[in-house]
């Protein structure tokens, strides 16, 4: 079975590989989707963090979707039948009738904040802010907006179509305005 890409190539998509949508799971139910889509043969993302709660009695480490209701799929749109009758799927998030694909870059920014093994947490979807982009370390290459909180420097990095971003603490010397 060839994978063919479901839309035209363009930058924000890979040559020979299908594109990433995003999943609207119901609350709390995005893991066991995970391992639904993935037993049926499909390629899903869905990206975690750890938050360390305190309970009256105990601390524990728990394991959070990083876009709570959300996880990714690459997937061709012309076969979505098998994603959408998965239990907890609400449905491929679209603009109407069309599901309106991730752009490669937005996902994999994700993923190497996520590999780089730095504290990351989910962070409000701004929409005005300063351009960024890391010029050396992990990071480097990456664009986002520059955010200051308590007195660290955020790099904040949006997945547009959620309209949700997560964050990580970036050294402000290491960064240029675009």
């Amino acid at each position: 079975m060839s994978l063919q890409p479901a839309v035209q190539e363009s930058p924000c998509f890979l040559p020979g590989l299908l594109p990433w949508f995003a999943i609207r799971a119901k609350s709390k139910h995005e893991k066991i989707v995970a391992l639904i889509l993935n037993n049926k043969s499909l390629e899903v993302y869905l990206p975690v963090y750890w938050v360390h709660r305190r309970w009256s009695d105990r601390t524990v480490n728990t394991e959070l979707p990083l876009f709570p209701g959300y996880l990714f799929c690459r997937l061709d749109v012309t076969k979505r039948m098998p994603i959408l009758t998965t239990p907890g799927v609400v449905g491929i998030v679209s603009f109407g009738k069309d599901p309106i694909p991730i752009p490669e870059r937005e996902i994999a920014a994700v993923q190497t904040v996520l590999r780089s093994g730095v504290h990351i947490e989910p962070s409000p979807f701004l929409q005005q802010g300063q351009h960024i982009r890391v010029t050396s370390g992990c990071f480097e290459g990456l664009e986002g907006i520059l955010l200051s909180r308590k007195k660290e420097w955020r790099l904040v990095i949006s997945v547009s179509m959620l309209q949700r971003s997560v964050s990580v603490e970036i050294d402000r010397e290491r960064v240029i305005p675009l």
